[in-house]
């Protein structure tokens, strides 16, 4: 090795020997200390000395949050963490430091508790959160989700119910068997953030849980010469939805104030309640209407030979009241005819013998189920759009559905399951379905079935079976949709009341 070399590799080590000495000599004089990392959000925001000094700068300096909610506390922001260090790293934060960091990049918290509405529907492993709710208080949600129970159950039912003082049914009348709710609550303790919505109020949460929303409403002002029925009309509700969205009214009959503001808004209630009820009630069977030739009439003249009478029936039944209003299903526990019905004869007089077509008055109309039968919906506004038909139940899961007079089939869905559920689009909603041509511009849409019994083009006459009554498209039980019409359903033709096919 030459000389030059071997003097390159001494001073080299000289020098490594040198820095080796000032390390040791640093290490000795850099002592390691105890501090604490935060963390906001998972980020490392700085180190600081003392993590109580820290909290209490948080509490002392968020007096408006501690007005605002009457608290005696305030807490960092969710996502803040705090962690124990020991380190050499001599670049150490203030508390007020890393204080202004926290106030610029996020919120606080306080001591509160978090509300989760789990939707029913989901799968129990993985269910699906319809909302969370944040309270200062527990007992504030328990007090609003009170209030929403009386929105839709009469005091006194309610008190009855819950302290199993109800009265049996003598005549008629209903008792509570079982109420609750349709989603899943659990209430927890935590820290909730004031950057959202905490709720103190009752009035307000109720608000909230009956209309997914706190916004006000504006309401309607009542005029000269408005009613209760009118004003449901002019707002798309029924006079039952009215009274639910005005506890206040105490009954169809009540006396309005000229300059009083109702509330006409749509409910949209973010938990369902279900009521599970049995009914004593008297209910109206319907006539029906059939023609009969008479030789004595001049072609074209009609006569009526009977009028018709509606029927009556004692009924007992079974079936679950969501939010104030009945579902589509009911079942018929006894029946007890109390007036027999008596049918409309109409009398026309003899057919065309030179054109051989028979006089079509549209006065020849069958009920389309069997009896017992109960309408669960009527030919109403319902939420906000007009239900255009009645819906018939009562008669059970697969009972025969009749051709209410003689037709031609003109249209029919088959694809939907037999059982379907609220929402379902399935044959546009009406789930399985037949449209039947009556004649003389009457169609009529038989809806919500379990089977179809005939094809397109098929002629049928008055009470032949066409289908059975089923739950299939956007139903919330076993009922038939029957809606009459003048032109086709499904390309706009034009609804009208069916009771007037019987009445």
């Amino acid at each position: 090795m030459k000389l030059k070399e071997k003097l390159v590799i001494a001073i080299l080590g000289v020098i490594t020997v040198f820095l080796c000495a000032v390390s040791i000599n640093n290490k000795e004089t850099v002592q390691p200390q105890s501090v604490y990392q935060v963390y906001l959000d998972g980020k490392k925001i700085g180190l600081i000395p003392n993590r109580d000094e820290l909290l209490s700068l948080i509490n002392e300096k968020q007096q408006d949050i501690k007005d605002t909610y009457k608290v005696d506390n305030v807490y960092p922001p969710t996502g803040f963490e705090i962690e124990e260090y020991i380190t050499y790293d001599e670049n150490i934060s203030s508390a007020a430091e890393i204080y202004q960091k926290i106030e610029d990049s996020s919120d606080f918290t306080i001591e509160g508790y978090i509300v989760t509405i789990t939707d029913p529907s989901t799968d129990e492993n993985t269910p699906e959160i319809k909302t969370q709710i944040q309270v200062l208080d527990d007992q504030v949600f328990k007090d609003a989700l009170e209030t929403l129970v009386k929105t839709f159950v009469d005091e006194d039912d309610y008190q009855n119910y819950i302290n199993n003082t109800q009265e049996e049914i003598k005549d008629v009348g209903s008792i509570i068997k079982h109420m609750y709710f349709e989603e899943s609550v659990s209430i927890k303790k935590a820290y909730v953030s004031v950057k959202n919505k905490i709720y103190t109020d009752k009035a307000e949460l109720s608000q909230y849980l009956l209309y997914g929303t706190t916004e006000k409403k504006n309401g309607y002002l009542v005029k000269v010469g408005d009613t209760l029925e009118s004003i449901a009309e002019a707002s798309k509700l029924n006079v039952r939805e009215l009274l639910i969205a005005n506890p206040s009214l105490r009954g169809e009959n009540t006396i309005l104030n000229i300059g009083e503001v109702i509330n006409n808004s749509i409910i949209d209630p973010i938990m369902n309640l279900v009521e599970e009820v049995r009914v004593t009630e008297d209910v109206d069977i319907a006539y029906e209407k059939k023609t009969e030739i008479d030789d004595d009439l001049n072609y074209g003249e009609t006569v009526i030979a009977q009028a018709g009478v509606m029927g009556k029936a004692r009924t007992t039944q079974e079936m679950r009241i969501i939010n104030g209003e009945r579902s589509q299903e009911t079942t018929m526990i006894s029946y007890v005819t109390l007036r027999d019905k008596v049918d409309e004869i109409t009398k026309i007089g003899p057919r065309n013998y030179v054109s051989g077509q028979y006089i079509d008055t549209g006065l020849d109309w069958g009920w389309p189920t069997n009896q017992p039968y109960v309408i669960t919906t009527d030919y109403e506004n319902r939420w906000g759009e007009h239900h255009d038909g009645l819906d018939i139940s009562g008669t059970g899961f697969g009972s025969p559905v009749y051709a209410s007079r003689e037709g031609t089939v003109l249209s029919i869905n088959t694809g939907c399951p037999k059982n379907g559920y609220l929402g379902s689009s399935c044959g546009s909603g009406y789930g399985n379905y037949i449209i039947v041509n009556h004649g003389n511009g009457f169609q009529i849409i038989y809806a919500h079935l379990s089977g179809v019994n005939v094809s397109v083009g098929s002629k049928v006459k008055r009470g032949q079976v066409i289908g059975a009554m089923g739950n299939s498209g956007s139903s919330t039980g076993t009922h038939l949709h029957f809606g009459t019409y003048k032109g086709d359903p499904m390309r706009g033709g034009t609804p009208f009341n069916p009771w007037s096919l019987f009445r």
